[in-house]
């Protein structure tokens, strides 16, 4: 990786973060066409196709090594100016303004922090770890949302520094520690219950009122609803509607719209109706983990801790 031209490099991350040539040469305060020359110059020395030319533009797997090679040299200078005290980031990964202001904290250096965090945990528990360091001039979030069995991939593929995952392998260059379990129960209220299961909760056709009855699915990702109709012997559910917003899927539930499955911070957190437990002896548990590079700033370690803190306390 050496002999790549450093500022190729920061271009293709760039690209890449803001999804289009045009917006990246906004940020680099250069032409597109200019943006597109440093990116095929850059293949041409690599030998690789590293771009895949679609909206948003997308890093073919070349591409992915390239990406978290500059995302890392992002970081790596953007450390330095902070310790040296000089103003503004590196404009490479998030951050600065392009102007060298250093973004709102006008001449503090300023470190970002990509991190993935998947729904749940971005709607309960996870702002308090942000709020943590709301007086910290020098760091600026830049939160991914995306399924919890899915944020390694992001991890993985360079395009976060760390990530709230549940999978507790970590990923190469990576270190992993373990935050809580988020506990999630399957609900529906008093008049869907009635309704689909009229011998009540806790029938022993309670799989076969499940296998017809609606239920409200986060989106395609998603598999918890079915990983719990799986546990009591339902091979297929009933209508299936998506609904990929915490608020809109809890609202959904409390509405009568379906039964599905909340999890137990949200409930506490924002729970306006009473609900019914439709199977209180099948809880189903997903353990989180804080996976993050090995090579990675204090900040976003100090950042891990906070979280381990805050989810054991919040999810215990």
């Amino acid at each position: 990786m050496t002999d790549l031209p450093l500022d190729h490099v920061r271009t293709l991350l760039v690209a890449v973060d803001a999804g289009t040539f045009e917006a990246a040469a906004r940020i680099l305060h250069v032409t597109p066409s200019a943006v597109s020359q440093r990116i095929k110059a850059l293949e041409q020395r690599t030998g690789r196709v590293l771009l895949v030319r679609s909206k948003p533009l997308r890093p073919t797997e070349s591409g992915v090594a390239v990406v978290r090679f500059a995302r890392q040299l992002a970081w790596l200078e953007d450390s330095a100016r902070a310790e040296l005290g000089l103003t503004g980031a590196s404009g490479s990964g998030g951050g600065d303004n392009g102007d060298g202001s250093g973004g709102p904290g006008r001449g503090v250096p300023v470190q970002s922090l990509s991190i993935a965090v998947n729904s749940d945990s971005l709607s309960t528990w996870f702002p308090e770890v942000t709020a943590r360091f709301s007086a910290n001039a020098a760091v600026c979030f830049d939160l991914h949302r995306e399924d919890q069995d899915y944020t390694d991939e992001l991890l993985r593929a360079g395009l976060v520094m760390a990530a709230v995952s549940s999978s507790p392998k970590p990923v190469q260059g990576c270190v992993v520690r373990p935050l809580a379990r988020m506990r999630y129960r399957a609900v529906a209220t008093h008049g869907f219950v009635r309704r689909w299961l009229p011998d009540g909760v806790g029938a022993t056709d309670l799989a076969a009122a499940l296998s017809v009855a609606p239920v409200i699915i986060f989106n395609r990702k998603d598999d918890l609803q079915d990983g719990f109709l799986r546990g009591i012997g339902v091979a297929a559910s009933g209508p299936r509607h998506y609904l990929p917003a915490t608020d809109a899927y809890l609202y959904a539930v409390e509405s009568g719209f379906g039964w599905g499955l909340i999890p137990d911070v949200q409930a506490r957190q924002f729970g306006q109706v009473e609900l019914v437990e439709l199977a209180p002896e099948r809880p189903v548990d997903v353990p989180l983990y804080w996976q993050q590079w090995k090579l990675a700033p204090a900040l976003l370690s100090e950042v891990g801790e906070v979280a381990a803190e805050v989810a054991a306390r919040r999810l215990g």
